[in-house]
């Protein structure tokens, strides 16, 4: 399909076809990878993680052997900054920390517009621009 012969496209080719079409590659740094479904958690270790960034809509592709995680095991294993809030909302850390930045507030404001909203992130940093 991309070229002829036994090993497909050069990566060099591949990447300025790519910049060509508006796509731009890069490989994260990931130490860990954690997919959470209802059932429990699929973590990768030392995952190659790509973002692929195609004309504003970015893509992540995982390649690694998860291990899953029980639902059981994860459920007693909420850390403290994490811990529900009197209405028994989880707001967790990195929500926050996006929020604050975004909005150019503190995080203890952007934790209270955060629980206030219910977690929705946009909700909260319109709230306080």
């Amino acid at each position: 399909m991309f070229g002829g012969g036994g090993g497909g496209l050069n990566p060099r080719k591949m990447k300025q076809m790519m910049e060509q079409m508006g796509i731009d590659v890069e490989e994260l740094d990931a130490t860990e990878v954690v997919i959470r479904t209802d059932d429990g958690d699929l973590v990768f270790d030392d995952a190659d993680v790509t973002r692929m960034d195609a004309r504003g809509q970015e893509t992540y592709q995982i390649v690694g052997e998860p291990v899953e995680r029980d639902v059981s095991a994860i459920e007693g294993n909420v850390d403290e900054a994490t811990a529900d809030d009197a209405s028994g909302a989880t707001v967790p850390d990195a929500d926050v920390e996006i929020v604050a930045q975004r909005a150019g507030v503190d995080e203890a404001t952007a934790r209270e517009a955060l629980e206030a909203v219910d977690g929705d992130l946009a909700a909260a940093v319109d709230r306080l621009e």
